[in-house]
């Protein structure tokens, strides 16, 4: 099955890069995972979350790895082999509806400074327009040059209402955003995840609400982000 045929590696602890926002304070993430993929003799950068000492959550269009602040720095890691991928059952790769995966390791994780799992909501509750959020990521951090940096970075965003991300001034419904989907960015742009932060977190209030989906294919503006359920009520975690 394609589900759970994936060979691929964790770097836990690490740290990513974002557009309009800061490098994090060196392991201030420590649920970060950077997901280091090959994909046609190159790779293919992504981010996840560590739930659980041998879970990593991420986006269902992406593939994983768990470990340190700079994705070139010599310090330590946890390199740990990905056993499976199990995707949303409801997933679909058009719409982007239900962009959800967990990923299980070989081995659990060591919870220590550096690594520790994230918090995930305890109900399905929306999130209200105006929540101001955190994501972070390895993306690229500029739209012109679009270059990736190796070191952890962060940016706040804000929770904008589903029927302004559908207008004729945003993704003029070339993209639907759905109930199962957040919209996030900044009123006057420049700030928002992009290319490399896919499966990475939209944290609200200190809890993982959202993943890391999709967005403008021209640059990076408002971005979507998969909805979290919390996990009594959601298929992928049942």
């Amino acid at each position: 099955s394609p589900l759970v045929d994936v060979v691929s590696y964790f770097y836990l602890g690490q740290s990513a890069d974002i557009i309009g926002g800061e490098e994090s304070v060196p392991h201030s993430r420590p649920y970060m995972a950077a997901l280091i993929i090959p994909v046609e003799g190159n790779t293919s950068l992504c981010g996840g979350t560590l739930i659980k000492r041998n879970w990593v959550l991420t986006a269902a269009h992406s593939i994983v790895f768990l470990g340190a602040h700079s994705l070139t720095g010599k310090q330590q890691q946890q390199r740990i082999k990905i056993i499976g991928r199990y995707g949303h059952p409801q997933y679909n790769e058009k719409t982007m509806e239900n962009d959800i995966m967990l990923l299980k390791m070989e081995k659990s994780a060591k919870i220590d400074q550096h690594v520790k799992c994230i918090e995930l909501p305890s109900t399905s509750n929306d999130v209200e327009a105006g929540t101001q959020c955190l994501v972070a990521g390895w993306g690229i951090t500029d739209n012109k040059s679009r270059n990736i940096s190796t070191m952890l970075r962060e940016v706040n965003v804000t929770v904008i209402q589903r029927s302004v991300c559908n207008d004729e001034n945003h993704y003029k419904h070339l993209m639907y955003v759905t109930s199962n989907m957040l919209c996030a960015g900044d009123d006057k742009g420049g700030k928002d995840a992009c290319v490399g932060d896919s499966g990475g977190p939209l944290i609200c209030n200190g809890k993982q609400r959202g993943i890391v989906s999709f967005g403008a294919k021209s640059e990076c503006g408002n971005q979507l982000y998969a909805n979290l359920c919390s996990c009594s009520e959601c298929p992928i975690c049942n």
